[in-house]
C-alpha cells in the first residue's frame, strides 16, 4: 500500500509544532492525543491500528492492538481525513523539549527503527510495527528494553527526538553510543552493547554500564536528552525521596507555607 502524500510545516524551536497540510481525502495518522489544532474541514475517527492493512480482518486488528501494548503505547491511533474541499491543515505537538524530525521513508530504503516513544505521527499507509532485541545483552542493557519500534512506508514520518539532533551517515563504521542518547537508525545498521571500558570506569565514569555500538552503513539519529534523563534532572530538582534543598519544589513550598 503506498502512502499519502502530504506537505508540511514545522514551527518553533524547542518545543515544536508540525502542521501537515492535507488534499482532500488525504489521511495523516497519529498518536492519541497529539493534535494541537485543526482546520475546519478536517475529520477524526479513533482506531484500532495504523490501518495500513484496510483489508485486513479481525485478527490483523487484535495483532495490532497487541503490538501497541507491548510497545507501552495506548492501544489507538487517530486517522486525521480532509473532509472538505480544498486544502486543510491539522498540528501536532511535540510532548517534551526537543525535535522534529520530518522523514522521507522512501529515501531511508521505506524502513527506520527507533525508540518505542518517537513517533508523532505519518502519512496514513505508514506501518508500526515492533523490533524484537534478539539479543538479550541489548534487551536488557540496551536502554530502550527488548522491544523497539519500526516504521515502514514510502511516505512522509515524522518522529519526536528529545533535545538536540544529530544526524549520522555510518559508511562501514563503527559508532559507540551513550545508550539513552539513541533515537533512531535504519535497517543497515547493526545494533549490539559493550562495556563502558574497565570496571574502574563502568562504577565511576558517570556514562553508565554499557554503550551502544552501531556498525554498518546506514543514518543514525541521536538526541543529547533522552527524556528519562530529563524526568531524572526534574525528580532531582525537585527534591522528591531526598532532602529539602534551596530551590526544590518542596523547599519552595516550605519558604512560603512555613514550617510546621
Amino acid at each position: 500500500m503506498r502512502c499519502h502524500e502530504v506537505d508540511y510545516e514545522i514551527f518553533g524551536d524547542d518545543m515544536q509544532i508540525v502542521e501537515v497540510e492535507l488534499d482532500p481525502q488525504e489521511t495523516v495518522i497519529a498518536e492519541a492525543g497529539a493534535m494541537n489544532y485543526m482546520e475546519e474541514g478536517i475529520g477524526f475517527e479513533t482506531k484500532m491500528g495504523d490501518g495500513s492493512k484496510p483489508s485486513g480482518g479481525i485478527m490483523d486488528a487484535l495483532m495490532n492492538v497487541g503490538k501497541r501494548v507491548l510497545t507501552g503505547e495506548s492501544i489507538f491511533m487517530t486517522h486525521f481525513t480532509n473532509d472538505g474541499e480544498g486544502k486543510k491543515r491539522v498540528s501536532f505537538a511535540a510532548p517534551y523539549p526537543g525535535k522534529i524530525i520530518a522523514l522521507d521513508m522512501a529515501e531511508l530504503g521505506e524502513e527506520l527503527v527507533c525508540q518505542k516513544d518517537a513517533f508523532l505521527c505519518a502519512a496514513f499507509g505508514t506501518s508500526l510495527q515492533i523490533a524484537f532485541q534478539r539479543k538479550l545483552g541489548v534487551g536488557f542493557f540496551g536502554g530502550e528494553g527488548f522491544i523497539l519500534q519500526k516504521l515502514e512506508g514510502d511516505g512522509k514520518a515524522f518522529i519526536h527526538i528529545g533535545g538536540t539532533v544529530i544526524k549520522r551517515e555510518l559508511k562501514g563504521e563503527t559508532l559507540r553510543v551513550d545508550t539513552g542518547c539513541l533515537a533512531a537508525f535504519t535497517s543497515g545498521i547493526d545494533y549490539d552493547i559493550e562495556r563502558a571500558g574497565n570496571l574502574k570506569s563502568m562504577v565511576f565514569g558517570g556514562e553508565g554500564l554499557f554503550l551502544a555500538t552501531l556498525r554498518g552503513t546506514g543514518t543514525v539519529y541521536l538526541q543529547s536528552l533522552p527524556f528519562s534523563r530529563l524526568a531524572n534532572r526534574v525528580i532531582q530538582a525537585g527534591g522528591f525521596g531526598g532532602s529539602k534543598g534551596e530551590g526544590s519544589v518542596l523547599g519552595g513550598l516550605g519558604d512560603m507555607f512555613g514550617d510546621s
